[in-house]
């Protein structure tokens, strides 16, 4: 009996050794996935409101842009294919669009650009580890928004 009593001490102990870090470990992912979920959501929340400040900012511009420039924006299956172009010189220009892609957190994975004479840019860039979470029109309003802006500093 003692011995039978030591056994079931000796195992009771050795259960509890083992199921403990597996307790630690059960919480600590737990918290570590609550975590991810967490900051998705902040971020996500973040985005929304850019593209709503973004929203704003061009149904509030009731001027039109001084220098005629068409943009586009197209959807590829990694990223966008945006382009850019104007009848004239736009000294500028291609570094307010580029400030806009960072920040919207887009990478430019290739790019042509023309800036003697007339503007024309091409650029593929990708939302690189977040490609849901944004679209095209948040890209053509931040470029937008970045040419309305380049274009009212420019306007002296």
């Amino acid at each position: 009996l003692g011995s039978q009593t030591l056994f079931n001490t000796n195992r009771t102990w050795d259960q509890k050794r083992i199921e403990e870090p597996l307790c630690i470990r059960r919480s600590t992912n737990s918290v570590h996935k609550t975590s991810i979920v967490v900051e998705a959501k902040n971020y996500i929340e973040e985005l929304k409101e850019k593209v709503e400040k973004l929203h704003e900012d061009i149904a509030g511009s009731s001027e039109a842009i001084s220098i005629p420039v068409k943009a586009t924006v197209e959807t590829l299956d990694k990223g966008f294919r945006i382009s850019v172009f104007s009848e004239e010189d736009c000294p500028g220009l291609l570094m307010a669009i580029l400030e806009a892609f960072e920040e919207l957190g887009l990478d430019v994975r290739d790019a042509n650009v023309s800036c003697s004479d007339k503007f024309h840019l091409q650029a593929i860039g990708e939302n690189e580890g977040h490609a849901d979470d944004i679209d095209a029109q948040v890209v053509k309003l931040a470029v937008l928004k970045a040419i309305k802006n380049w274009s009212e500093c420019n306007e002296d």
